[in-house]
């Protein structure tokens, strides 16, 4: 399966210098869990990293410090790793984990940010081929004991 098949669409961007509360009622109120992070000249659509919900978190809250003293910036990853939307699932896992990353930013043929692959994603197109594998064998199975009831109707 192809990382265009399973990946978020869904693209909000925030420039660095947004503070964390802001930052986290944008993904409330667009219901994703990461934005893209710009530079901070208006009209700047240089994508400097992208912010999570879990850097909000893990970054800020739990160190108690107010989501208004600091920015996207501050917490935001680096865009450290893309991939292109027909790139295999398979290929987009091991480079989250070679590099230790849950999220990837996805391209598309002219190298424009289309949007983000998850592990969720991955985990959820993954879970769709296994169930495909999955049908399969109780499809045989099934053929299989039609097959011996006729066999045994028949003798």
């Amino acid at each position: 399966m192809r990382v265009d098949r399973v990946f978020t669409r869904s693209i909000v961007g925030v420039p660095e210098s947004c503070d964390l509360r802001d930052a986290a009622a944008m993904m409330h109120k667009y219901h994703v869990g990461a934005l893209l992070v710009t530079g901070d000249e208006p009209h700047d659509t240089t994508v400097v990293g992208f912010v999570t919900d879990r850097d909000i978190v893990v970054q800020a809250v739990a160190m108690d410090i107010s989501p208004r003293e600091i920015t996207v910036g501050d917490v935001m990853t680096p865009v450290v790793a893309t991939i292109g939307e027909s790139a295999d699932l398979y290929e987009a896992l091991e480079m989250m984990r070679s590099a230790g990353i849950r999220r990837l930013v996805v391209t598309d043929d002219e190298n424009r940010i289309s949007g983000f692959l998850s592990l969720d994603d991955l985990v959820d197109g993954l879970a769709a081929e296994f169930a495909s594998l999955s049908g399969i064998i109780k499809t045989e199975r099934a053929r299989e004991v039609a097959q011996f009831e006729e066999m045994k109707a028949a003798a």
